[in-house]
This record gives C-alpha cells, structure tokens and sequence, in this order.
C-alpha cells in the first residue's frame, strides 16, 4: 500500500464561498494540513475574508482573526506576544495575505515583523491582483496583464511595469526560511509548509494561486496553469533557509512560456515580441537562480550560529543562546 505523504486531517470545511477552480481555497486547505489544529490564522481584507469568514461563520477549524488589509504583520506579532504570555509555545502563529495585503498595502507591516525577528509564519497566496474587488492591479501583477486599471486598448497594452519581486524584498530581511509554493505541486507544498512549522523565527511563503475570473481561464484548468507556471520557469519552486537556496523542481529544460501566457484572457492581445520578451526575462532569472544555488551550497550556513533572541537560527522549543554550535 503507498504511504499517504498528505496528511488526511481537514482543517477547511465545505460550505465556504470560494469560486470554482480558486487555487487560494486549495492553497489554505493544504496549509493547515501541514500545519494542524494549534493554528491561529490572521486574515486582512481579502479574498479569503469574504471566503472563509462571513459573520458568524467560519469555514476553518482554526482560530481566526480578521485584521485590517495593512496590518497583517503587525497582527502576527500581536498574536505572538499574546501567545508567547500565556506560556502558548506550541500554536502556530500564521498571517494569510494576498499579494495587495503583503506585496502593496501590506507591505511596511510585513517588514516590521521581519525585522523585528516576530517568530510566526506569513504566507502571501499571490493571484497576482486585487481580485475581489473587481481585478485591479498590484504590484505582483505580471508585465502585460489585462486588469481592470491596466486595459487593452488605445495606447494601452496592459500592465507597463513588471511584476514584484517579493521573494527578494523578503531575503533582504534575512529570515529563517522563505519558500515559494505552488498547490499544483501539494506533495513540495505540504514539505515545505511542515518544515516551516518545525523552524523558529521568522518565515515567509509566497505561494501561486491562479484566479479563473481574474485571469480569464475556465476553471477547470488550475492545477494544469499551476503547473505550467513552474515548469516553464515563470514562478519557480525554491527554498531559502538561512541563506542557502535550494530549487526543489528541476524539470531538465524549460517550457516555452506560450503555452502558459496564451491559456489566459489576460494575455491573449501579446504579440510575438512580447511574448520573446518574457521568454527572455524567464529565462535570465532561472539562470540567475540557478547560479545562486550553486554559489550559495559552498558558503558556510549562517545557522550554525546563534544570535541574540530566542528565535534566530533556531528549532522550536530550543532555549537560546549565544554560543556556537559544535
């Protein structure tokens, strides 16, 4: 008999208003699967608010607390000062955002609790705009997206600027552990979310989350969109734990992006130049990742060291101190 490597408990249950095909509900439900029961999850303004937490119901086993679209980072370290008084050590501490609430308007929030070394997970499910409230752009909309605010038409070819990179904003903070996910891929999802769970100290994930009504797909087609997303290099699946990078999906060459971008209505009015363009752009950040795998293998992992705090470079539950390891 195969060993199930997803654990079967559900934390997310039916009756919730996600719409057909929404990667973010698929998102939430393996996360805490991975995460279990001693969870509280802090929810800005979202998707996800209106569907999971219509008053007075929840779809959620957990503990969970709506928060303004900004504060999300500032909540998380509320809730794990609250915890950490109450002598709460072993409940997961997890801010939910979409990209608005963590790349855009979420952003100084998201900072602050990274600098501040807050010992919690944030998790950004990226549909790439501000969906629920009628498919704006954010920053983490891709170059050339239709939205509502970046049209086609006129001298207008959809959005000008290219997508943020909210990976690299995160690094720049130096947390314990950043990962990109994609629930296309539930068994790397689920590894990655568990490993976060073992760690202390600050962590991010930024998981891909395609949205059929925001990128003009039917919906059945999610999980093959996800897949493509990864496979041809546009978002790929990778880890950073103290500073080591490590791609967790090597697929031998990439796809060529055109199977992915002409799939959705968002892009459909790109050209072949444009299409050249991103094909380009892809292919220099895989490469650039590439490198910073291979650069970073041969450095001396700054976790074996502890820094001042309870938290920093350390295993849940550990005392810390200020000595080096071995």
């Amino acid at each position: 008999m195969a060993k199930l490597t997803i654990p079967a408990e559900e934390l997310m249950y039916p009756g919730h208003a996600a719409c057909p095909g929404c990667a973010p509900a698929l998102t939430m439900r393996l996360l805490l699967k991975a995460l279990g029961p001693r969870t509280v999850v802090s929810i800005p303004a979202c998707c996800w608010t209106v569907i999971a937490t219509s008053y007075p119901t929840t779809a959620l086993g957990v503990a969970v607390l709506d928060n303004p679209i900004e504060a999300t980072g500032a909540s998380v370290s509320g809730l794990r000062a609250a915890a950490d008084a109450l002598g709460l050590k072993d409940v997961n501490v997890v801010g939910f955002a979409g990209d608005g609430g963590t790349a855009d308007i979420g952003l100084q929030a998201l900072s602050g609790m990274l600098e501040r070394r807050t010992n919690a997970i944030f998790v950004m499910y990226d549909n790439e705009g501000y969906m629920n409230t009628g498919v704006q752009r954010s920053g983490a909309t891709p170059l050339g997206a239709w939205t509502t605010t970046t049209p086609v038409g006129g001298s207008s070819g959809g959005k000008p600027e290219p997508k943020k990179d909210i990976m690299g904003i995160v690094l720049a903070h130096h947390p314990i552990y950043a990962a990109t996910l994609n629930p296309s891929f539930p068994e790397d999802f689920v590894r990655k979310a568990e490993k976060a769970r073992s760690l202390a100290g600050p962590r991010f994930l930024h998981a891909l989350t395609p949205c059929p009504p925001g990128w003009k797909y039917s919906s059945e087609e999610t999980i093959r969109l996800g897949r493509l997303a990864t496979d041809s290099g546009i978002f790929p699946l990778f880890e950073v734990e103290n500073g080591i990078y490590r791609i967790t999906r090597k697929g031998g060459a990439l796809k060529p992006v055109d199977e992915y971008l002409r799939a959705q209505g968002r892009f459909r009015h790109l050209g072949d130049d444009d299409v050249r363009r991103i094909q380009e752009d892809v292919r220099f950040r895989w490469e650039r990742l590439l490198r910073l795998e291979a650069e970073s293998a041969n450095l001396v992992n700054p976790g074996s060291l502890r820094f001042p705090g309870p938290w920093i470079g350390e295993r849940a539950g550990i005392t810390g101190t200020l000595e080096a390891d071995g």
